[in-house]
């Protein structure tokens, strides 16, 4: 779902593996345990990350279920199976899964029109809008740019509805053609699970509780945080602030709760991994074996690097919720999730019949790459390869290169503000801007500082410090987001700011933070 690059990370990690290992057939013996314990201890260690949940099913049958490290930093308190995170975009499967549901009750076909359910339903591109399936919802090819509109949800004291999401897809220009090109969202699942309340006569947190969770014995999991039953042996979020990893505000926003509000366990996730494999021992189905063809055939294809993999894979494309891949000649359906302070991965290899369940409670996408491809090499019969220093090379060399260009806009604007007046003018800058989609952003002087505060969104807000000529940084008062931003003023002929625009600062800035869709004009 959102934050921390997790999506573009991933990828990457995905597409960019290691060199030609030695080819050995699928192997049925049991998963060492021990080693993948070691495995676990190493990952806590080298990413920072204090508490990690994992669990295998194969055959039908629970193989592990068990948590490793502290649900948080303040109270020490230890993981275990039951013990609760938020699975962000995992989320997403279970809403692909309450559309099937309502497909094979006939109450819907995937290619209907999504305006057949929400007239209001407009996107920029009136030929879009006329032809916009649900199908098209769910597998992120609309032509809105990465993460368009999730300012809207994050962070998460914005009061933006189901509603003003719908209402404001029509200011979005396309980035790409209509059903062209991959680019992920999460403001359409927003959509999908309003078409899902509309066809069912049920708010899509009811439905998916009574007609997935439910029904599976998911009894400690909720569509959204503020409704678990139980809400102790839940985590803490954490996050690094200032490069120091410490607990964070826990996101409570419920809007994202289609695309990606779920809280859960190992134990419950477990149950639903196993009811989506099938096989003995595994809970009666809930979706026909047509429902999920459908959700885990190709609809977005996705590149392919030419480097010689372990997996020796061929093809990746996005499903419905899901995405898709070969592995060594098998057929693999994961998702990614992340939120702020917690990722999570589920990984499905439906003909081995076996699930991998990892959910963390640190933003650190490296962990749980390092965990799911330690089991998946011992199922898919892979060895010789060091999962844990592999991510550790990796996020070195990424984060090495996107220091380098952080450090040179804060050293920038360092000097920058040793040139400046000791007391600077910024009337020219002052006032109220407005974007048809976030709403007001407020520029004020207080004292000897600029401000920027966003009126709907109140965690945005933060310092204007001066970087070159009308451009500022600016470094927002909430740290744990991670997202500090250029804002680039225009002036008119009088030398008075008539709009701004923005952008991360960052390479590794979350794409959720989509200051780039921001058209800032002032109207006072």
């Amino acid at each position: 779902m959102r934050l921390f690059s997790l999506l573009i990370s991933t990828l990457a990690m995905l597409l960019a593996v290691p060199a030609l290992a030695q080819m050995a057939p699928p192997v049925t013996a049991p998963l060492d345990v021990a080693a993948l314990d070691a495995v676990v201890a190493r990952t806590l260690k080298a990413f920072d990350v204090p508490g990690i949940a994992v669990a295998v099913v194969k055959d039908g049958q629970v193989v592990l279920a068990k948590g490793y490290g502290v649900r948080s930093l303040a109270t020490k308190e230890p993981v275990d199976a039951n013990t609760l995170f938020g699975i962000a975009s995992n989320t997403k499967a279970f809403t692909t899964a309450a559309l099937g549901l309502l497909v094979e009750e006939g109450k819907l076909q995937w290619d209907d029109k999504v305006t057949k359910y929400i007239p209001e339903f407009k996107m920029y591109d009136p030929y879009a809008t006329a032809e916009f399936t649900v199908r098209d919802l769910l597998c992120h090819r609309s032509g809105l740019g990465l993460g368009a509109g999730d300012l809207m949800q994050f962070p998460d004291s914005a009061d933006f509805t189901a509603a003003d999401v719908i209402h404001s897809l029509r200011y979005f220009k396309p980035v790409s053609s209509f059903r062209s090109k991959f680019d992920y969202d999460n403001s359409l699942y927003i959509v999908a699970g309003e078409v899902v309340a509309r066809v069912s006569g049920q708010p899509w947190a009811t439905f998916v509780e009574t007609r997935l969770l439910k029904p599976l014995g998911m009894n400690r999991s909720a569509t959204v945080y503020s409704r678990l039953p139980d809400p102790t042996n839940v985590i803490d979020a954490h996050g690094p602030i200032d490069g120091k990893v410490q607990v964070i505000r826990r996101d409570m926003n419920t809007l994202l709760g289609p695309a990606g509000g779920i809280y859960s366990s190992v134990a419950d996730l477990s149950k639903w991994t196993m009811m989506l494999l099938g096989g003995r021992g595994a809970p009666a189905p809930l979706l026909k074996p047509a429902t999920l063809r459908e959700l885990w055939t190709p609809q977005t294809i996705l590149p392919v690097s030419p480097a010689p993999s372990p997996y020796n894979t061929h093809f990746s494309a996005y499903g419905l919720g899901w995405f898709l891949r070969d592995v060594r000649g098998y057929k693999e359906v994961s998702h990614t999730g992340g939120e702020i302070g917690m990722v999570t991965k589920v990984i499905l290899l439906p003909e081995l019949h076996v699930g991998v369940i990892v959910l963390t409670n640190q933003e650190n996408g490296a962990a749980f790459t390092a965990v799911t491809n330690f089991i998946e090499d011992h199922y898919l019969g892979v060895s010789g390869l060091d999962r844990v220093q592999e991510m550790v090379d990796r996020l070195k060399a990424r984060n090495t290169e996107a220091d380098k260009s952080t450090v040179a806009v804060w050293q920038q604007v360092a000097a920058a503000q040793k040139a400046a007046s000791k007391r600077p003018s910024y009337g020219a800058y002052v006032g109220r801007y407005h974007d048809a989609w976030l709403g007001d952003v407020l520029v004020s002087q207080q004292g000897q500082q600029l401000w920027l505060r966003a009126v709907r969104a109140p965690r945005l807000v933060g310092q204007l410090l001066p970087y070159s000529a009308n451009t500022y940084a600016v470094r927002w008062k909430a740290r744990s987001m991670n997202a500090d931003a250029f804002a680039a003023f225009s002036l008119d002929e009088r030398g008075r700011a008539v709009s701004i625009k923005m952008k991360p600062i960052s390479p590794l800035t979350d794409f959720s933070y989509d200051f780039q869709d921001l058209d800032l004009q002032r109207v006072e």
